[in-house]
């Protein structure tokens, strides 16, 4: 973790406070995952890495998107992978990587296509000047990729690495305790509409439950599952999600909500069809994906639950 504060908000969490974790979880501090060595102290004595850890778009000028988020999840994805070269213990290296690295900029964003993406190859990388920060985010997460099969091949480590592959990432978020912050982060592509807000341009038709996300991380350690290989994560099948499909799934199982304006469920968020199949990772993991009718409701769940204890 960065920081005291940010591991509080973890122990705080209902799902871990109910496992009662005590010295089974502890915390080790890397204030800035982007210096020589950062994660050194932590990577010693362990088996295996789950690494999160990347830079996200939050606002930065054009002038930072190189720096703020290329050059940065470059650095980071490396220096665990340098950092773990170090633990000869180390037998696995899971990275959350994105299907923005496996599908071109264009077919994912800009244009409709009957083409499949299974996510075994990297996209290409997208040469700058980026037009906006998304665009800059796509090249962040297709140079890591890159950057994490190269190192397997160069180095040949002792340990093997994963890459998981998300989609758009929704359902309920523990950090939210209150409901005006539902829709931080990629929730707000889902629940934008269920509070009546009317988006213009289409997104991606591409999700998948955090739960499953959170799963797939965990089962990838397994020795059964075959490393140095990318796993899509994704739902609905290459029929791709609908985001307006919410605004049926909202009246249909929450009505009274809607009849007392709780949820006003008359936005608009519409969609691009992109082809991502993720069926070899439910064959090899042994799993089937979350609907978006779960991802919906589990979301809805928590901002209704929000509301009334507030």
């Amino acid at each position: 973790m960065r920081s005291q504060s940010k591991a509080d908000a973890i122990l705080a969490a209902p799902s871990v406070k109910s496992l009662n974790p005590g010295s089974n979880l502890t915390f080790v501090f890397v204030p800035d995952i982007l210096a020589n060595g950062a994660y050194d102290e932590a990577v010693k004595g362990v088996d295996y890495v789950i690494h999160i850890a990347s830079p996200i778009t939050n606002g930065f000028t054009a002038e930072e998107w190189e720096s703020k988020l290329v050059e940065a999840a470059l650095k980071s994805t490396l220096g665990i992978l340098e950092s773990s070269v170090k633990e000869p213990k180390i037998k696995r290296v899971v990275i959350t990587s994105s299907a923005i690295a496996v599908i071109p900029w264009k077919q994912f964003v800009l244009e409709e296509s009957d083409e499949v993406f299974d996510g075994k190859t990297a996209a290409t990388i997208p040469s700058g000047p980026f037009h906006s920060e998304f665009e800059a985010y796509a090249a962040s997460k297709i140079h890591a990729l890159r950057a994490s099969n190269n190192f397997i091949e160069q180095k040949k480590p002792n340990f093997d690495v994963v890459n998981i592959l998300p989609t758009f990432v929704f359902g309920r978020n523990e950090l939210v305790t209150d409901a005006k912050d539902i829709t931080s982060g990629t929730n707000a592509v889902l629940f934008g509409p269920i509070l009546g807000n009317k988006a213009e341009i289409p997104l991606p038709g591409s999700s998948v439950h955090v739960n499953d996300v959170a799963w797939l991380h965990v089962q990838a350690l397994l020795p059964k599952i075959p490393g140095n290989q990318n796993f899509p994560a994704n739902s609905q099948g290459l029929g791709g999600t609908v985001y307006d499909d919410a605004l049926k799934i909202v009246a249909e199982h929450y009505p009274d909500a809607v009849a007392k304006g709780l949820l006003p469920n008359n936005g608009a968020q519409p969609t691009k069809k992109v082809k991502f199949d993720a069926s070899r990772t439910e064959e090899t993991f042994g799993m089937k994906f979350k609907s978006y009718e779960d991802q919906v409701r589990s979301l809805t769940d928590q901002y209704l639950e929000l509301k009334v204890s507030a």
